[in-house]
């Protein structure tokens, strides 16, 4: 019997005490309103960043390939760490993790405030990466432990994943109105308090929970996971941006070649980081698939649509984060019914349709042009919102009651990597193929060779030159240069509905007989 099957059976195990904080009905719901409040702000910071990009570039003057970096190396270290800080939790304790991540993430929010360079800056994402990377497998996993019943579970679940899908809407909206306001460090700043209110409620409402029989905290894997995730999503970036590159492929390679040992590596520890059996159930495999690639297509489809928003079309900040709200408002809608459309009909149509959803939106992005009016794009985001929250919500359930809660912090990592993985390859992939089109544009004639050169490196380089070149060359140096993002934005939609349709099929097939659990635990 394998470790896994032991805990299922309740052998040699011991569960640690659900304190009273958790135990009456009150008490369970006020301890979700904290982890909802932790994940909405990571969801938040990982989409706030990119109406602040044009302000961004404007004072640190990053190059194209740094403006990359700093929108999305906050997700990729998450997305490294994540079945680490899982795990972590698991051993030491998950409201000890969350309580320490979080006065972690105010901190170093001061830090990207003040960032000088584009290095710091991107120097501040990567340890903000860190600090989230503790926050978001410990909420989930405290949900598996706080709520026995199977059906409580379901909509606590439903109301976690609808504060991450509408936290990556509703960053556009909290972005626009403080760029309205202050300056782009100010978007940093809204941590703060957010997370002394969670540190302050959370001491004395969420109960603590851990694995009693976890062991020790197995180092090498922490090294080999965060090299692994990291090279093969620097890798897929680099390719996406400038085609297959010696650099490119030695990323991949070390990045395959330390996860290829990290596997190996838990398949022998008596107590590993992630126990990898839990693959063999295709159920839960197919669950991680199509969370990541539900992500991958809203993150990448809020990152670029907000600089087409502002950088095309002209809207200002607030403007366009209200833009945006209908993915937010579908996400929180289904999020909620998830759970009970899975048990009605199943979990494979509900996750399959969510996908599909998904891509055919991103297809008809293919259609809009600078001139497109906003019904087209409203509507495209809230099918994909709503799409996202019915699969992202039903994967997460399904990730979470494959596993004893004795796992429920290594389970819930697999999850977050997912989430994370996905938004950091929904940027690079997605954003790069853009940036790729974007760069090929022919510049107007008489325009100077440092202006073109600034221009190539991004749109919102391009709009701040022509505002500086006399007469119309600024005005068709600014409307090539619009006209060749709308083409990149074309190849990425049909790129990203392709892929999202792609898992649907898939998706129908891997999660063929899974089913939400309806019966309490004992």
């Amino acid at each position: 019997m394998t470790s896994t099957e032991q805990l299922r059976a309740g052998k040699g195990t011991r569960t640690t005490a659900t304190p009273p904080a958790a135990a009456g009905s009150r008490g369970r719901w006020l301890a979700l309103s904290v982890l909802v409040l932790a994940v909405l702000l990571v969801a938040v910071d990982a989409t706030v960043l990119g109406l602040a990009t044009p302000f961004l570039s404007e004072d640190l003057q990053p190059s194209g390939a740094q403006l990359l970096w700093i929108g999305d190396v906050y997700s990729f270290v998450i997305a490294g760490l994540l079945v680490s800080m899982g795990s972590l939790g698991d051993r030491i304790g998950r409201k000890r993790l969350l309580l320490t991540g979080a006065v972690a993430f105010g901190a170093v929010s001061v830090l990207n405030a003040y960032a000088t360079s584009p290095e710091m800056m991107i120097v501040a994402r990567a340890l903000l990466g860190v600090a989230g990377a503790t926050l978001m497998p410990s909420t989930l996993a405290l949900i598996r432990n706080i709520f026995q019943d199977p059906r409580e579970r379901s909509l606590a679940i439903g109301i976690w994943g609808a504060a991450a899908s509408a936290g990556a809407a509703v960053g556009p909206v909290v972005g626009g109105f403080l760029l309205n306001h202050f300056w782009w460090g100010s978007v940093f700043l809204i941590n703060l308090p957010v997370m002394a209110l969670l540190v302050l409620v959370g001491v004395k409402l969420l109960p603590e929970s851990k694995n009693p029989v976890a062991g020790p905290w197995d180092l090498p894997s922490v090294g080999l996971s965060l090299v692994g995730v990291i090279g093969l999503v620097y890798a897929v970036k680099e390719t996406a941006a400038y085609g297959p590159t010696a650099q490119a492929g030695a990323a991949a390679l070390l990045g395959a070649g330390a996860l290829w040992l990290f596997v190996r590596r838990q398949l022998t520890l008596p107590a590993p980081l992630l126990d990898m059996r839990l693959f063999r159930h295709r159920g839960f495999s197919g669950a991680v698939l199509a969370d990541l690639l539900t992500v991958f297509g809203l993150s990448g489809l809020v990152f670029f649509l907000s600089q087409f928003l502002q950088l095309v079309q002209g809207r200002d900040p607030l403007e366009a984060g209200l833009a945006e709200l209908p993915a937010a408002l579908g996400a929180v809608a289904t999020g909620l019914l998830a759970g009970r459309a899975a048990r009605r009909f199943s979990v494979r149509s509900v996750v399959t349709g969510g996908l599909a959803a998904i891509g055919l939106a991103l297809g008809a992005l293919a259609l809009i042009d600078q001139n497109s009016g906003y019904p087209i794009l409203g509507a495209a985001l809230l099918v994909v919102g709503v799409g996202a929250g019915f699969s992202f919500t039903v994967t997460a359930d399904v990730i979470l009651s494959s596993v004893p809660k004795e796992q429920a912090g290594s389970a819930s990592a697999v999850s977050e990597t997912a989430y994370e993985l996905g938004a950091a390859l929904g940027i690079a992939l997605l954003g790069s193929i853009v940036t790729g089109v974007y760069r090929g544009f022919p510049v107007p004639e008489g325009v100077p060779a440092p202006v073109a050169e600034a221009a190539h490196e991004s749109l919102g380089g391009a709009v701040e030159a022509a505002g500086a070149l006399p007469g119309g060359a600024g005005e068709q140096l600014a409307a090539a240069a619009r006209g060749a993002f709308v083409d990149g934005l074309h190849m990425a939609s049909l790129v990203g509905a392709a892929v999202l349709l792609a898992t649907a099929v898939a998706a129908w097939f891997l999660l063929r007989g899974q089913q939400l659990a309806d019966h309490v635990e004992h």
